[in-house]
């Protein structure tokens, strides 16, 4: 049997396209049909210009803006938050699919040293009967206190607790205060006709490996695993043998003309005939991006090495504290340390890096140009000249 190659060209061009970067984002303020092709979208505290999640759904629909996300989440209930690889907004549509996440999850905070030493039964009811008869609370309404030294990472016990049953699918984020999480009962947040489907644990397992296959086109049974994080080293391969007629076995181009063996969703032949040349907009991507979160996978098909400094030293760091990658086309050429002032109305370009062989010819500098000025409305704020900034 020939297996099917997939050139580095064609690779690159079907990654961008399996997630949303292929076609110039013009959107049609579709959020939560983009959430959902996305599969998820990845929370994250750090506003420098704007938060991870506001910036990655803005990268794909130029019309979004930020308080597009909390109304879908409070108001619609069109998604839920909980943990895939980290916190992240999932379409609500896939709740019966998550029962075993949040099982497994609750195991593994149960089983782990550090939850063993922290967590207090009796505490945990406090939190369960407080918001059960004072309706939707965060962290702000209770006042317990670390004990001991105050080390990174260390928590006040309501946290703890507040963590644990969100974990554990008890709680569930019924808003977002700022971005401060506000959490109530589960079965106050999620709709009863999906929150009581009982999905056998094997269909589920199922689902969520066909679900990350569909969503990344192509990959290991490694990759596919951590899409989602929800599922087992074995359990991923008994999957795989289950339904080795149904993916396709495929060796894909590296950008180092290196050949990988991966699988590929069912209808690789179809996807890859309909491929097009990705728009050559220029992109400014968040650093927590799906299509560049696996930096193993980016450089192997980008040949772009990238990586976040945020918890490096700033005397040890190559880059910055926060950089952002620049796509054009189907290939990384730059990256750039951008920063806003809400307050001010500004924003700032503090350090521009061409990637070597990338010039910085008019025609990108006016591309560039027109992202910031793009990002800027997405934040509303003014920016500074891009051509006031000297490159790095």
């Amino acid at each position: 049997m020939t297996v099917l190659r997939i050139s580095n060209r064609d690779a690159r061009r079907l990654w961008l396209s399996t997630n949303g970067l292929a076609d110039a984002p013009l959107g049609k303020g579709e959020t939560a049909a983009l959430i959902q092709s996305l599969g998820f979208v990845q929370l994250d505290t750090i506003q420098v210009v704007s938060r991870a999640h506001h910036h990655i759904l803005w990268s794909r629909d130029a019309t979004y803006r930020e308080p597009v996300l909390n109304g879908l989440l409070a108001k619609d209930r069109a998604v839920f938050e909980h943990f895939t690889h980290d916190a992240s907004v999932l379409p609500m549509e896939f709740l019966p699919m998550w029962q075993r996440q949040f099982r497994r999850m609750k195991d593994k905070s149960s089983r782990s040293s550090w939850y063993g030493k922290h967590l207090d039964p009796a505490h945990l009811e406090v939190i369960r009967r407080r918001i059960t008869e004072e309706g939707p609370l965060s962290t702000h309404d209770f006042d317990t206190k670390i004990v001991g030294a105050r080390e990174m990472w260390k928590r006040p016990p309501h946290k703890i607790g507040l963590d644990f049953l969100w974990y554990a699918g008890e709680l569930a984020t019924s808003h977002r205060d700022g971005f401060t999480k506000v959490y109530d009962l589960a079965e106050r947040v999620f709709p009863a006709h999906l929150r009581d489907q009982d999905i056998a644990d094997r269909d589920q397992i199922d689902w969520l490996c066909h679900a990350a296959l569909d969503r990344i086109g192509f990959g290991s049974l490694g990759e596919i695993r951590k899409f989602w994080e929800a599922t087992e080293v074995a359990e991923v391969a008994d999957w795989a043998r289950l339904h080795a007629s149904v993916i396709v076995p495929v060796e894909v181009e590296a950008a180092d003309g290196s050949w990988t063996k991966a699988f590929a969703a069912p209808d690789i032949d179809a996807r890859l005939k309909a491929l097009a040349p990705p728009s050559s907009r220029l992109r400014i991507l968040n650093p927590f991006d799906p299509a560049i979160r696996d930096r193993v996978r980016l450089k192997r098909l980008f040949g772009f090495d990238y990586t976040v400094e945020m918890f490096v030293p700033a005397a040890k760091r190559q880059w910055g504290y926060y950089v952002y990658p620049l796509l054009e086309g189907d290939r990384f050429v730059g990256r750039i340390e951008v920063k806003a002032d809400r307050a001010k109305g500004s924003m700032t370009v503090l350090n521009l890096w061409w990637e070597p062989g990338v010039s910085a010819s008019k025609q990108r500098m006016q591309k560039l140009d027109a992202e910031l000025a793009r990002l800027a409305r997405l934040v509303g704020v003014d920016r500074t000249n891009l051509s006031d900034q000297p490159p790095a």
